[in-house]
């Protein structure tokens, strides 16, 4: 049967762990806290105002939340970090509106994935910060996040990641001091890293694995914390007008796309739409390849993908990621979209979108106009990171295609944006959720060992997603708790 944890394994590994908080002052925020930061004491609110958005200080666990303050330093809480696309730039009449990830610590919002991970197993006494190494598989930001937290939580770190992801983050990793292991490939090459894991487990004792395609800590935090950010945009920031037509995500490991199974309970007629890369279409086609669009897309269907909330597959050639990259943030690009009377307050914003994020935002559009959504249809989407994390990409574009001219801008505005059609998408049936999540058990029942009884839970139990998104509740009870042992709130 599919693990609960909502209750404590070891006492005494608790009791450890406490020790070790304690003494580092590491107090852990509630999932509450994360979706309401207004909830965390004045005391702590009070510290934070003279620590960086990116130091490595405990406190900034407290900052694993979509509504930071857009600052580096000094910053405290706001409302939910969002920007909204005009038609000048989309090409289509429907709202595009875009959750902003870089302003969490690290840029991006895979910190509140990995915590959603690792915190549970700390206030359960099952992973014990004082001899276990915290792994972290990863093709993008889930390594750097999860480091990152391990840091701030008082434990050690293992990265392992494709040797062909950008050279940001394995700089990144070097320097916050965990172990970083490369394994061979891109984007796509997930057996390669699950490989690695099966060897760290044979080998040492002293390590604990984090695999995000299968740890529903991920999946339960994008529906606690991710989809309440973006249902507070519609109904309190956008005031309800309109309607809640679609909710866009990468299928990455499946964690982010979790919101939309709790927005579907708010807006029950709204399509859930998964995107993935034209190169790789593994849900498309049982497709399979190496691209470029780190973060997601990796031949296979994470075991945390509840298919049956998955209404349409969008797959995105990421050559067109890489032009409107260009687009965005080129000069000449600036200039193309000034011409086409984007307002320069909206061009100032478009670094705000790393690679995948130009991807949502293309199945976005691809989507408004396949389901012929007009001006009252309100379609959301992430950016779960910046461009600020692969201006090495942009210069390796540079070196190898030339200098980006305003008639390149104009090009690829026309076609990439403007050109965007229906082709290479599908909307699925019953039986099409139904084979995806089949999928399934090629790479988690023949290759990684779990049961297909666990396996048929999943899809054929009508109680068991809702068992799964609602543990963060049972979580905040055991946090509280946890906190309360270590004593430094009081203190």
């Amino acid at each position: 049967m599919i693990s609960i944890t909502d209750k404590i394994i070891s006492e005494e590994i608790v009791e450890k762990s406490a020790q070790r908080f304690r003494e580092k002052k590491i107090i852990l925020p509630t999932f509450e806290q994360m979706r309401n930061p207004e909830l965390v004491p004045d005391s702590i609110k009070n510290e934070l105002r003279n620590i960086g958005l990116w130091d490595l200080h405990p406190l900034n666990l407290f900052r694993i939340t979509w509504k930071n303050e857009p600052k580096k330093t000094g910053g405290l809480y706001g409302g939910v970090n969002y920007l909204e696309l005009p038609k000048e730039i989309t090409g289509v009449d429907a709202r595009i509106v875009l959750l902003v990830g870089k302003y969490f610590p690290t840029g991006a919002h895979k910190v509140g994935a990995a915590y959603g991970c690792l915190a549970p197993k700390i206030i359960t006494g099952e992973f014990d910060p004082t001899f276990h190494k915290a792994v972290w598989p990863s093709t993008g930001n889930y390594c750097r996040g999860g480091a990152f937290d391990s840091y701030l939580m008082g434990c050690e770190s293992v990265s392992i990641l494709p040797e062909e992801m950008s050279r940001e983050r394995f700089e990144w990793l070097e320097e916050i001091g965990s172990e970083v292991i490369a394994t061979p490939g891109c984007e796509s090459n997930v057996k390669e890293i699950y490989d690695k894991c099966w060897e760290l487990r044979d080998t040492r004792d002293d390590v604990m694995i984090f695999n995000q395609f299968d740890e529903f800590g991920n999946s339960a935090w994008h529906y606690t914390v991710t989809g309440d950010a973006l249902e507070e945009i519609f109904t309190k920031d956008l005031k309800g007008k309109g309607n809640f037509a679609a909710y866009i995500s990468a299928t990455g490991s499946a964690g982010t796309i979790a919101a939309g199974d709790y927005l579907r309970k708010k807006f029950p007629m709204m399509k859930v739409v998964a995107s993935e890369a034209l190169q790789c279409p593994t849900l498309l086609r049982n497709g399979f390849g190496g691209h470029r669009i780190e973060g997601i897309g990796d031949k296979h269907v994470p075991w945390i993908h509840n298919s049956k909330n998955t209404d349409m597959i969008v797959a995105i050639d990421d050559e067109d990621c890489m032009k409107v990259l260009r687009l965005f943030n080129e000069e000449s690009g600036k200039k193309a979209l000034a011409d086409e009377g984007v307002p320069v307050e909206i061009i100032k914003q478009l670094n705000l979108l790393g690679i995948s994020s130009i991807s949502n935002l293309i199945t976005a559009i691809k989507t408004a106009k396949y389901y012929e959504f007009t001006s009252d249809d309100v379609i959301f989407t992430v950016a779960t990171d910046s461009a600020e994390l692969y201006q090495s990409r942009i210069n390796e574009l540079n070196e190898a295609k030339g200098k980006y001219t305003e008639v390149n801008a104009h090009k690829d505005l026309d076609r990439v944006i403007f050109g965007a059609g229906t082709d290479n998408l599908k909307e699925l049936t019953y039986l099409d959720k139904k084979a995806i999540h089949n999928l399934k058990y090629f790479t988690w029942v023949e290759q990684q060992k779990k049961e297909v009884e666990d396996l048929n839970q999943l899809w054929y139990d009508r109680t068991i997603w809702d068992k799964i998104f609602s543990q963060p509740e049972k979580w905040d009870d055991l946090i509280r708790a946890f906190n309360e042992r270590t004593g430094l709130l009081k203190s």
